[in-house]
């Protein structure tokens, strides 16, 4: 499958994951020119659904003003243990430079804060002030609205054993062994 300048797999398919007759181009059938497009794979449908679910996370989290990444770098520093740029780089799966523009303005905008590392003081950690955390309450609030009508919206109000994929031992730790 190749990708267009966007990014957007290029098999008749626009940016939404639509194709021409506005259905989804993941369910394979006929494209342009009479071809029947192959049967989707499973990393097709996984980066249609998380495109879907990021969009309607994003337009929730917009009410207050805020990112996706910007919530997802709060609630990674919400633990009270604090992460270098490093450690919260690669839970976030962000490049570093983006990170730092992204703590730089949480800082700016007093929801984090940065201190020297009790153990090594070399080292900068990055910490969820007060103001953060009230702030990440609203946010996963919102985000919790966003998931719960997700699920009913999908017709899973229970997902069962959803949770466990990523610990662990589990099936996302199996993928990174392929």
């Amino acid at each position: 499958m190749s990708a267009n300048a966007t990014g957007q797999e290029a098999i008749g398919r626009d940016a939404t994951g639509q194709g021409a007759a506005g259905q989804d181009a993941v369910a394979g059938g006929a494209v342009a020119g009479g071809a029947v497009a192959p049967a989707p794979l499973l990393v097709e449908l996984v980066a249609l659904a998380h495109r879907r679910l990021t969009a309607g996370l994003a337009a929730a989290l917009a009410e207050e003003d805020c990112t996706v990444d910007q919530w997802r770098a709060m609630r990674a520093l919400s633990d009270e243990r604090g992460r270098t740029m490093g450690e919260l780089a690669q839970a976030l799966l962000i490049p570093q430079a983006s990170l730092s523009r992204l703590v730089d303005a949480l800082a700016d905008a007093g929801l984090v804060h940065r201190r020297h590392d009790d153990q090594d003081r070399r080292r900068i950690t990055a910490h969820l002030s007060r103001r953060g955390r009230t702030r990440l309450a609203r946010l996963d609030a919102l985000a919790a609205a966003h998931d719960a009508a997700v699920r009913t919206a999908c017709g899973l109000p229970d997902l069962p054993g959803l949770p466990d994929i990523a610990d662990p031992g589990g099936p996302l730790a199996r993928l990174a062994a392929l």
